[in-house]
């Protein structure tokens, strides 16, 4: 029986950190290893290209992502890995939408609008066209369905009306994809727990092949919150919070479980627990990724 085929993809754009793990990574292997779907990962830099990059970077950066798609349990036996632009029916597929695609529409994307407040200096016509290319990456596959999160689902309805526009237009050509929606926990920075953990605060960001001596001072060196209860509130105790999200995502235990193992205990106690099971859980990644 034909398995359904399930297509994603990351950019890159230097070293992954672990909110990529936890948001996307993690899940991709999940869901090879299920044996459920026929997979295609792919490394998006074409997608890539719409933000600030150094061209003598960029082949670098393609390979250092290929190398943790393999580390992180991507297995080429199971899954389709391949690089976006090495397929010019990408770019190709996404002229053909284009031209069937309303300009408003695109304007009213949310990450569009998003990223042209944050990055002024570079609002190009690629991030007005990033949707497109995504809908082409997705139904040049016959993709059934594609793991997003809440943020992706706007996208992903513009794919799905692209689809049903151009059947109609042309005759039964292309399969409407269906989101398979993944429980992405928001992993926040380490200095400021009110903001996602970014790359560009590498002080406050948890790199999958930091070492142990970094991954230590990063997590001790974490806000906390007023008082001393290790409690999950992510209104009033923002950073314990946060921390203990992290636990419980990469030990598999509850968070109601982790508060009670950690009861008692303060702060500087919990964070060295934290960083050690960091430091573990990555200790084969970062030997299998060198």
């Amino acid at each position: 029986m034909t398995k359904p085929v399930l297509v994603s993809g990351i950019k890159p754009e230097g070293h992954l950190h672990l909110g990529n793990f936890l948001g996307s990574l993690k899940n991709f292997v999940d869901l090879q290893d299920s044996g459920k779907y026929d997979c295609y990962f792919f490394i998006a830099d074409l997608h890539s290209l719409t933000e600030d990059f150094n061209h003598k970077e960029k082949p670098g950066q393609v390979l250092e992502l290929t190398a943790e798609y393999l580390a992180a349990g991507l297995d080429p036996k199971k899954s389709t890995i391949f690089l976006q632009s090495s397929i010019p029916a990408h770019a190709e597929l996404m002229w053909l939408l284009t031209v069937i695609t309303p300009e408003g529409e695109l304007r009213r994307m949310t990450q569009y609008k998003d990223k042209s407040i944050v990055n002024k200096q570079n609002v190009n016509s690629g991030l007005l066209m990033y949707p497109v290319l995504m809908a082409a990456d997705i139904i040049l596959y016959d993709a059934k369905f594609v793991p997003v999160g809440d943020d992706q689902l706007q996208h992903l309805e513009l794919t799905r009306a692209l689809v049903r526009r151009f059947n109609k237009r042309f005759g039964k050509t292309f399969v409407e994809p269906q989101p398979l929606l993944t429980r992405a926990p928001r992993v926040m920075s380490l200095k400021n727990p009110e903001k996602k953990m970014s790359k560009s605060q590498p002080d406050s960001c948890l790199f999958l092949d930091d070492s142990p001596e970094e991954i230590r001072v990063k997590v001790m060196r974490a806000t906390t919150d007023s008082g001393s209860e290790i409690k999950y509130d992510p209104h009033h105790k923002k950073g314990v919070s946060n921390m203990l999200t992290i636990y419980s995502e990469l030990s598999g235990e509850p968070v109601a479980k982790l508060e009670k193992k950690f009861a008692g205990k303060n702060y500087s106690a919990f964070k060295s627990a934290l960083a050690e099971l960091i430091t573990k859980h990555f200790a084969d990644y970062r030997k299998e990724k060198k």
